[in-house]
């Protein structure tokens, strides 16, 4: 192997390394994002997907949320969330926004920053596990 192939190689190892750091991101983002895929599929009535970003402990109450919810029409408003927070072995999510729920003539405005979201990490991904 020739002084240049050598050099070629390393360069290569580290690009492919750079690229791998970059796709693992910030986990405090992937955690808000776990929130945020909940709320998403609360408001467009997906429960498989509620269901899936939820943690195992929270799969029953996902489905009671999902069904409170399922004489009236939603809507997601101006959501973003960050991590806060850790309380061990949970992430502490905020979110901004708020979901309004309409009942025929009358409208709920829902904020969604009046509550503090749980999150954890479970099988590899980061799930909604309730709130404060």
């Amino acid at each position: 192997m020739t002084k240049d192939q050598f050099i070629t190689k390393i360069i290569l190892m580290v690009i492919i390394l750079c690229i791998t750091a970059a796709c693992n991101g910030d986990s405090s983002i992937q955690a808000s994002q776990a929130v945020e895929n909940y709320l998403q599929a609360l408001v467009a009535r997906d429960l498989n997907t509620m269901i899936s970003a939820s943690c195992s402990e929270w799969e029953s109450q996902a489905r009671l949320e999902f069904d409170s919810f399922a004489a009236v029409k939603l809507t997601l408003n101006n959501m973003a969330c960050k991590q806060t927070d850790e309380e061990t072995p949970y992430s502490l999510i905020g979110c901004k926004g708020s979901i309004t729920a309409n009942y025929g003539n009358e409208d709920l405005e829902i904020d969604v920053a009046e509550r503090i979201y749980r999150v954890i990490k479970e099988a590899g991904e980061w799930r909604m596990c309730g709130y404060q």
